[in-house]
């Protein structure tokens, strides 16, 4: 079995004060003088673990991460209600990447992420080309308001019931992203709760048809499943303030950035069309489709990742 590098040691943290009465938290590891690649979470709000860099070489790679507005060790935390989402958007999200590169003294750096994750390090990549060295993206998502509307709704098909109950949590005629949006807002902590396990059950259900079988939420709430919920639920609801199908069509500004797109067909949160679109649209980049995974990770997505991580490495 192919195994990923260790688990990696933070050598240097901080919060960054990136505005908007906002600190998000980032952390370093790896070797110092090594390539810089920078972790993009997914969630959105789902915060940025040291497992995430494990499939880089840390004796190659200045690994760094951080974690987005609002979640993870980044504060206001939005699992309180007080937290202003008004200034957690991707456009924000976007200037503290930039922010974070410049204070860290990066002038150029490979992006890796995943899920959401994919949709940031694109539209990043896509606003500053010259920042970034190499991509590596896996389970590929461009926030489209056919991939979101499929996600929370359309793959209720394959789950009807479960899908029923996730949709009647939502009262009334109140369509389903804006409705959990007030019901994340409320300032019942009670509401809050409850709603949060519901978005997280559907989320378990989505996933539960894959050979890697396991949860990624637990029945038992935390206070960072509240602000993943919050932040996933305001994100999605305004289809991350992209215009449809911006990053496909844009793709064209990354020919010769070297990138690698690795997706499983059975991935039922994200559709396969979307990584063949995107690959069809950005010149040069290799996709990996996998017939035996999904979203979650597996032994053929770690191969896959761990081979073009470890080509990259000898970029600078």
């Amino acid at each position: 079995m192919v195994e990923l590098y260790p688990e990696l040691v933070v050598r240097a943290e901080g919060m960054l004060d990136v505005g908007d009465g906002n600190l998000v938290h980032w952390w370093e590891s790896g070797n110092p003088g090594g390539l810089p690649a920078v972790m993009v979470h997914g969630g959105p709000g789902g915060g940025c673990p040291l497992g995430m860099g494990r499939a880089l070489d840390p004796a190659k790679y200045r690994v760094i991460g951080f974690d987005q507005r609002g979640c993870g060790r980044s504060t206001p935390h939005a699992s309180d209600p007080a937290a202003d989402l008004s200034v957690n958007t991707t456009e924000h999200l976007l200037a503290d990447m930039e922010l974070l590169r410049e204070s860290l003294g990066v002038s150029r750096w490979l992006l890796y992420g995943g899920s959401w994750g994919t949709t940031l390090a694109l539209a990043y990549a896509q606003r500053c080309p010259e920042r970034v060295v190499a991509i590596v993206l896996q389970a590929i998502s461009t926030t489209r308001r056919r991939e979101i509307d499929w996600l929370y709704e359309g793959v209720g098909r394959f789950f009807p019931r479960e899908w029923a109950r996730f949709r009647a949590h939502v009262p009334g005629d109140t369509p389903l992203l804006p409705g959990y949006v007030r019901l994340m807002d409320d300032p019942s902590l009670e509401v809050r709760t409850a709603a949060a396990a519901e978005w997280c059950r559907w989320e378990n259900t989505v996933l539960s048809l894959e050979p890697n079988q396991g949860s990624l939420f637990s029945t038992e709430m935390t206070r960072d499943d509240l602000a993943f919920v919050r932040i996933c639920a305001w994100y999605y609801s305004n289809y991350a303030w992209l215009d449809e199908g911006a990053l496909i069509r844009s793709a064209g500004v990354l020919a010769g950035i070297p990138g690698v797109l690795i997706h499983g067909r059975l991935d039922l949160s994200c559709p396969t069309e979307t990584a063949v679109e995107l690959a069809d649209a950005w010149p040069g980049v290799e996709l990996h489709l996998l017939d035996d995974a999904g979203h979650k990770g597996s032994v053929s997505k770690r191969e896959a990742l761990l081979r073009a991580t470890d080509r990259f490495a000898e970029l600078s």
